[in-house]
């Protein structure tokens, strides 16, 4: 039987080493969030930050609680827009990018 990695890992290794990769993660987790598929959104947004920053540093940055970030992100984690929002807008200035919102039916 073949030896294979968890998938989180391997999320985890991508994220690290591959720039457009983690900018494409980060704007499919957001993309999610816009489109109302919250649940997904945040499992993104979690492995995104768990392959990145982690909650630690990022807690420390935010002066927030490590865990209470992980719990926003978990399955029946409710972050309030304000946090989300806050969070958001540093995972984008720490990667070096602006995602914005295009109508397309315009």
């Amino acid at each position: 039987m073949p030896f294979t990695k968890d998938f989180n890992e391997t999320i985890r290794e991508k994220l690290q080493l591959h720039p457009e990769f983690r900018r494409a993660y980060l704007r499919e987790g957001l993309t999610c969030l816009l489109t109302g598929d919250v649940e997904t959104g945040k499992s993104i947004l979690r492995k995104y930050i768990n392959g990145t920053v982690g909650f630690i540093q990022l807690g420390a940055d935010l002066g927030k609680s490590p865990k209470v970030l992980m719990r926003m992100f978990s399955a029946t984690g409710n972050p309030q827009a304000k946090n989300l929002f806050e969070i958001i807008a540093y995972l984008q200035k720490r990667e070096g990018t602006v995602l914005e919102v295009v109508d397309h039916a315009a």
